[in-house]
């Protein structure tokens, strides 16, 4: 589900009125995902803490870190806590470089430009059986009125990997390097599935 437009400025307004951080978990929606470095820069509602990781490493390495600023990761002094794989300078490593690839690589605008090319093909389909076509980048959901699992499976059979989610749900999540030969390769397998 995509927020209301105003929402999230709204809730991180609420944090701030009432000294509370407002926290973000962006390990999904983050690092490009919906066409933006992250997700709360739709609105500009800056978190006080942005939890990251998933596509930190560019898929080679599990990475995650939380990040803050020292005002409000500075209350941690050193031995305060502590993690089983924490500082890692492998993962330190990879993650940077995965980082600078997706800026030099421009991964992020690519994923708001496939993203709105490939909501605006999904959005074509016609079928009862349809009931919502909704995306922010390359992170889009086709909504049924029915369970989206058997289309899931199918879409399997056609190449297309994909997962259901809240049951009615076909979440779509290509790589943020997909190109638009492969979205219109993608499309014709899910309009062969959704409206036959």
């Amino acid at each position: 589900m995509i927020p209301p437009d105003g929402y999230l400025k709204q809730a991180a307004d609420i944090c701030d009125r009432n000294n509370v951080l407002f926290m973000a978990d962006e390990i999904q929606s983050g690092l490009g995902r919906t066409g933006k470095l992250f997700a709360y820069m739709h609105e500009g509602a800056r978190p006080d803490v942005l939890i990251v990781g998933k596509a930190l490493a560019g898929g080679f390495y599990p990475v995650s870190a939380v990040l803050a600023s020292k005002h409000v990761l500075g209350v941690l002094k050193p031995g305060d806590h502590g993690s089983t794989f924490g500082g890692n300078p492998l993962g330190s490593a990879v993650a940077r470089r995965a980082l600078r690839v997706l800026i030099e690589e421009k991964m992020v605008e690519r994923s708001a430009e496939n993203g709105a090319y490939f909501l605006e093909k999904l959005k074509t389909l016609r079928s009862s059986r349809l009931k919502e076509v909704r995306g922010r980048g390359l992170w889009i959901g086709v909504e049924l009125n029915e369970r989206a699992r058997p289309y899931c499976e199918a879409l399997k059979n056609e190449g297309v990997l994909c997962k259901e989610t809240h049951d009615r749900v076909i979440r779509i999540a290509p790589p943020l390097v997909i190109t638009r030969e492969e979205i219109d390769w993608v499309f014709e397998r899910i309009k062969k599935v959704i409206e036959s």
